[in-house]
């Protein structure tokens, strides 16, 4: 399994970093530090260019709004360093689901299990 995991890893982005990436990663990166989903953030020494490894599928909609920030040169200092301050009322962040089976699914959807009681409807039926 190691090597036709490290083939994977060669030739495909989404399963984790590329070799490419990593060799880059090994060289010229400073960790900065990392979320609470295991991802690893870096750095060149100068700061100019920011990048993530994700820890498994690399979906940008892991990556909370400090760290994206961050990324993105939006925030000049990592949340290591200058946490953002939350407001009582945010909810902690929540990666898009959407195209999963975890997806959202209103009352009355066809994708959820039990069938929505209505009254309001009543289905048609041939005479």
């Amino acid at each position: 399994m190691g090597i036709l995991s490290n083939l994977l890893r060669a030739v495909t982005w989404w399963n984790g970093q590329t070799l490419n990436t990593q060799l880059y990663t090994w060289r010229k990166g400073q960790r900065v530090g990392d979320d609470s989903q295991g991802n690893i953030f870096y750095q060149t020494a100068d700061g100019k260019r920011r990048w993530v490894i994700f820890n498994g599928e690399a979906e940008a909609s892991r990556i909370g709004s400090e760290w994206h920030g961050w990324l993105h040169h939006t925030y000049q200092d990592p949340p290591t360093e200058r946490p953002m301050v939350h407001k009582v009322w945010e909810k902690p962040h929540q990666e898009n689901l959407t195209g999963t089976a975890l997806a959202y699914a209103p009352a009355g959807s066809i994708r959820r299990a039990e069938p929505a009681d209505r009254s309001d409807y009543e289905a048609w039926s041939p005479e």
